[in-house]
Order: structure tokens, then sequence, then C-alpha cells
């Protein structure tokens, strides 16, 4: 797109609202519709796999982070379990055996059969306390540096996700054929580059992470409650399968308002890039009320739809940690009984069923961590099939494979038959023909919405035609690549756009390789040198966005500027003079006169006293030419021009 801009001077064809190049005027807004969530995540996947080495190491950070995590409830339970009870017999002190013996409780029956005296005194296995702890600080330290790096690599992830996809985004946008951005507003589309990107970064780097550390969680905490203790493990598992009924559900119930929130922001942004780009001509009319209101409908639209995304988000984690909790309750009420011999055979020690309600808390940490991100995972989704949506729309089509260079160009144009539609049933052009030999200055006049600026999108494959053939010195221009086709044409617009750049670096766009001295030339050409040299820094005066300071004409003599310095075969104007004041236009005439030379010419105007000079007008009328000949031949033939011309000029003669 940026070369196809380069060389045919449309930079109104970015996102900027207004007229869309004769096109019609888009308003509607291109509803979305959830897509398929399993799709989705597919597709976001294959992104991430992308920058593979860092999601491997990712993974193995993460995977040792866990399973050091899982080993700290172990070493507890092997740190409390050094404290025991010691029995001795009070006469000798010779200690008879000790609460950590395996046949201790059956021991202790006896000594209480045989009515002998013994004592019992709290002890410390202190060699396998100092062992334990040694360990758990070892694991912590470890766990610590090794979450340091993980965030990094997380982060890295992350970046370089929406990197590649940032690109491959804006590189779709930048194929995507002129018809897609005349019919979806600007804003929506700089949405999707922005919102919903930054939202798929956000995914990327806390719930992808999230969700990979809680299944290695979950796998590991289940397995270490199966070795500690099958019956309470059934116990805890109790509460899982409604943890999955209340999670699925909410989630059904949840989604359409995230959709809607991303849709939202869009509405929201293509508002507020139109109030800005039209500000003058909404206080103009004194519309600020209107644009207020409208922008305070979809506003408050969006709070209200964000409360209700943000209270279903963070209702779940609230259910969730309930249902934690009484599975540690659970755990806690049944692991006592355990340990005191109401259930079961074999009694558990103290350590073990703190380490048990440990490995319950970590097996129940996860799901309640998927649903605090659950909120951020479905923005995420939301936004991915927006930017999947244009990624998936059909590029600008191209079958152009015949060669064609400027200097092999003469500048013959013929339009056949041509029939064309920018809407399926509401014909612009019908059955059109022209003939422009090489060299000519043809001026093409008529009532607005004729069909005039879409003659010059069909000429340089903005559009494709719905029938007839175009060709340019007898070959058909579909059978021309179109940034060739597009570097014989320039192309000077009523609206000109300019970059928050030099007036150099503007100009030099029509030829990015011209030297400084060609770039002077073609100012002097269209008579811009005479305000660029008054300018304090000339021609490395910085420009403001869309050149806003500089005035309406100065803006347009740069624009011709930079067409001249494109050296094309085919020039268009289209009202390239009218915004400009008398005595500069004369002096872009004159210019023009040269500019014009050997070149093929097509002049689109309103005013008719810029092309009486013309080699030859046509008058377009209902999508047909209605009349051609020169200035005096149509006049005296007193028909559509004759009208035109008596209407734009009757109250001068009065």
């Amino acid at each position: 797109m940026a070369e196809q801009n380069r060389r045919s001077q449309t930079p109104s064809m970015e996102f900027r609202p207004g007229r869309p190049a004769g096109g019609p005027m888009s308003s509607r807004m291109n509803v979305q519709k959830p897509k398929n969530m399993r799709k989705t995540v597919g597709r976001l996947l294959k992104y991430i796999g992308k920058s593979k080495y860092i999601l491997i190491g990712l993974c193995l950070i993460m995977l040792a982070v866990t399973l050091l995590d899982l080993l700290n409830p172990f070493y507890q339970q092997k740190a409390i379990d050094t404290i025991f009870f010691r029995y001795y017999d009070k006469d000798t002190g010779e200690t008879l055996f000790d609460s950590s013996d395996p046949d201790a409780e059956e021991k202790l029956e006896q000594l209480n059969a045989s009515g002998k005296e013994y004592g019992k005194k709290l002890s410390v296995n202190m060699d396998e306390m100092r062992r334990a702890l040694l360990m758990m600080g070892i694991l912590l330290s470890t766990s610590a540096l090794l979450s340091y790096v993980q965030g990094r690599l997380a982060a890295k992830l992350s970046q370089w996700t929406v990197f590649k996809m940032r690109n491959e985004l804006f590189e779709k946008i930048s194929r995507l054929p002129i018809r897609y951005t005349d019919t979806h507003r600007h804003g929506d589309i700089m949405s999707r580059m922005t919102n919903d990107v930054e939202n798929v970064s956000n995914a990327v780097s806390q719930a992808l992470t999230s969700l990979l550390s809680a299944l290695i969680t979950l796998i590991g905490a289940f397995s270490m409650m199966l070795y500690y203790s099958p019956a309470l493990t059934l116990v805890a598992i109790v509460t899982i399968p409604l943890s999955i009924l209340v999670s699925t559900k909410l989630g059904k119930f949840m989604r359409k308002y995230f959709v809607r929130q991303q849709v939202l922001l869009g509405q929201i942004n293509g508002t507020v890039e139109e109030m800005v780009t039209s500000y003058k001509t909404v206080v103009a009319y004194g519309k600020e009320q209107e644009a207020i209101d409208t922008f305070s409908s979809y506003t408050g639209e969006l709070r209200d739809t964000a409360v209700k995304a943000r209270v279903w988000g963070s209702i779940m984690g609230p259910i969730m940690n309930f249902l934690g909790n009484l599975q540690y309750v659970m755990i806690a009420a049944f692991g006592g009984a355990m340990a005191l011999g109401f259930i079961g055979k074999k009694r558990l020690s103290i350590g073990t069923i703190q380490a048990m309600l440990q490995y319950s808390k970590k097996f129940t940490h996860p799901i309640n961590m998927i649903a605090s991100q659950y909120s951020t995972i479905l923005t995420a989704l939301a936004g991915a099939e927006r930017i999947f949506e244009i990624m998936d729309s059909e590029d600008e089509t191209d079958l152009g494979t015949e060669s064609i260079s400027v200097a092999d160009v003469r500048g013959d144009i013929s339009f056949s038959h041509i029939d064309f539609s920018y809407i399926k049933g509401e014909p612009v052009l019908r059955d059109l023909t022209l003939d422009v030999r090489a060299g000519q200055k043809i001026a093409i006049v008529g009532a607005t919405g004729s069909g005039k600026t879409t003659i010059v999108n069909l000429l340089t494959r903005f559009y494709e035609v719905d029938g007839g053939k175009i060709t340019i010195d007898g070959r058909d221009i579909t059978t021309f690549p179109k940034e060739q086709l597009r570097r014989i044409i320039a192309i000077v617009l009523q609206d000109t756009v300019l970059f928050s750049d030099t007036i150099r670096t503007n100009v030099k766009y029509g030829r990015l390789e011209a030297t400084d001295e060609e770039m002077k030339a073609a100012t002097q050409l269209s008579r811009a040198d005479l305000f660029i040299d008054r300018l304090p820094e000339g021609y490395d005066t910085q420009l403001t966005e869309a050149g806003d300071n500089l005035s309406q004409g100065q803006r347009q003599l740069l624009a011709i500027a930079r067409a001249v310095l494109a050296d094309p075969r085919i020039l268009i104007l289209d009202e390239a003079t009218s915004s400009v004041d008398t005595r500069t236009e004369m002096y872009i005439q004159q210019a023009m006169v040269a500019l014009m030379k050997n070149r093929t010419s097509l002049i689109i105007a309103h005013r008719l006293s810029t092309i009486r000079d013309a080699d030859r007008i046509v008058v377009i009328r209902d999508g047909h030419v209605a009349e051609q000949g020169n200035h005096e031949e149509l006049l005296a033939q007193k028909g559509e021009y004759f009208k035109l011309y008596q209407n734009q000029f009757a109250g001068i003669a009065t």
C-alpha cells in the first residue's frame, strides 16, 4: 500500500474519514459476531508457537518452578514429623519407644496393661529437622530465582507474539482492497491494531503462564495426594465436578459481554477519530452537543457492558474460593478423624495431614487461577477474533503478469463499454466508452455523483470493472502488475494528505530516490518554492499531523510538487486547484502547461473556467458519456455542457 500511495498520490485512501475517492460514504459499522473459540485458540497458539525456543524454555522453567513448589509441602511434612513424643522408663530413664514408631499405638496399650510407670516427653530429631529446613530454604530460593527468569521469558514470549501479529496485521491492511477501507470505520480498524492486540499481549504474558502452571500444578498436586492418602484424595475431588459445572455455565454467559465490549471500543475509537479530523465542521455547524451525545451513548453502553463483564468475570473467583475452602474443611475434618483413629485402620500423622491440606490448596489453586484469568482470556479471544477477521479478508487481487515500464508507455487510454457499481444493483457507470490519445489534455465534467472520480478509480485499479475493458497503449490494464501500473500514473486529489515529517520528505514521497536538486525543481515548477523559501527552516520544516500547520492552498502546492517529481506518463488532476486562491491558481495553471507536456492528462473539474483550453471536454451524465468536444463546440451544441456552463456563470453574467 505504501508503494501504491507513493506512486499514485492517493494518501486519502488511508484510514481517514470523508469522501472515499468516489466510493460510497462509509457509515456502516461492521457487526462483530463471535466465532469458534476453539479455532481462535488454535490460531493464537500458532502465533505463540512461532517463538518456539522461548516457549520451550518457558515451559521448562515453569515445570521446574512448579515441581519445586510441589516439593515444599513434602519437606514441611518431614519437618513437622521430626517432632515426636518419647516414652521412657521413670526408674531408669531408658527410652521405651517413641510416637514415630509404626507400632507405637500397640506398644502403648501393652505398656498401660503392664502397669509399669513411664513418662512422656516432647522431643525433636534436630538432624532431620535441620535437613528438612535446609531443603525448604534451597527450594524457596531456587524457586524465587527461576520465577524471575520465568517472568522475563513470559514477557519476551508475549512481546514477540504480538510483534509478529501486529506486523502481519499491518501488512494485511496494506494488502486490503480500497473497497474494504471504504466500507469499514477507520477508527474500528485502528482499534484492532491497538486495543485488541494489546489485550492479546496481556493474555499471553499473564494468562498463558497461569494456565501452563495450573496444569502442571494440578497433575503434581493430585499425584502427591494419592501418594499420601487415596482416601483423602477421594474426599478432595468431590467438589471438582461442581467447579467445572459452574465455570462452564458462567463462561458461556460471560463471553457475550466481553465480545460486545471490544466492539464498543472500536466504535468509540471511530467516533473520536471522526470528531478530531472533522472538528472544524462540527463546530461550524454547532453540532458539539450532538457529537457529545453520540459519544456518550457509546461510552454509556460500554460502561454498562464493562460492569456486567467485570461483575460476572469477578464472581467466578469467589465461587471457586468457596468451593476450595469447602474442600479444605472437608480434608481437615476427615484427616483429623483418621489421625484419631475414628476412620480407617491406619492413623495419619500430623505432618501427613498438614501435607494433604497444603496439596489440597495447590489442587484447587489452579482452578481459582483459571477463574481469575478468565476475563483476561475472554477479552483476548474476543480481540483475537476481530484481528483474525481482518486477516481472513481477501487481499487486493493482482493478476498482472505482463511487465510495463514508464519509458515504454505512450499514454493512449481506452475505456470500452465499462459497467461498474460500488453496491450491487446500483450502477455508477453504464456502458461507458471513452478514448484518449497520448499527450491529450482531457477534461471530465459532470454533476456530482455522475461517475467522474469512479473513472479514475478504475483506471488505477483501486476497483475492478464489472464489465468492459480498459487499455493503455492497446494493452488490457488487468495484465499489468498494479505496482507497475501505478508507477506510470500520478494523481493530485482535492483532499490532500501530508505526513508528520519534513517538507523535503513529503515532496520526495513522489519519488524517494530523487535528488534534492530534482525535488527543488519540482517545487519551483509547482510554485511551492514561493512559500517554502519564506519558512525559517525551509525544506526541513517539520509538518504537524496532516500538514495542519500549512494552509490548504500550501498543502495543495506540495501535493502538486509531489506529482511533478513522480514524473508520470499519465497525470490525473481531481479538483487539484480547488483549494487555492485565484493568483496561486494562475501560477499553477502555468506550471501545469509544462507538466502536462507530452503526457496524457485527465482533469476532473467542477470549475469550468479551469478547463477551457482542454483538447477535449467529456461530459458524464448518469454513468455514461453524454457529449464531448472542445469548449466552443460544446457551447454551440447547447446540450449538457451548455447547461452546466450557464448555471455556473449565470450569476457572473448578471
